[in-house]
């Protein structure tokens, strides 16, 4: 397997340009895209935060019995 590497922009809307001529026509192909790491990294921060925070299984993080940590506990973070 080969891995080609396209540089591409995309328009106004978010849609992918890409002009690249692959000489094969009438196949399957795979696209691998790697995305920024600041703009992805946020959009991915987002999507993750609202699906966890409307999934029904992550519920019982809301009962009294979850709460066993006060902000007494543990040691400040100095970074």
């Amino acid at each position: 397997m080969r891995a080609i590497e396209i540089k591409g922009k995309t328009d106004k809307l978010g849609h992918l340009k890409i002009d690249y001529n692959l000489n094969k026509s009438e196949r399957n192909v795979r696209v691998l895209i790697l995305v920024e790491e600041d703009s992805y990294e946020v959009e991915e921060e987002k999507l993750w935060m609202n699906s966890i925070s409307r999934n029904p299984a992550f519920d019982f993080l809301s009962e009294p019995s979850e709460d066993i940590y006060t902000p007494k506990d543990g040691e400040p973070f100095n970074d």
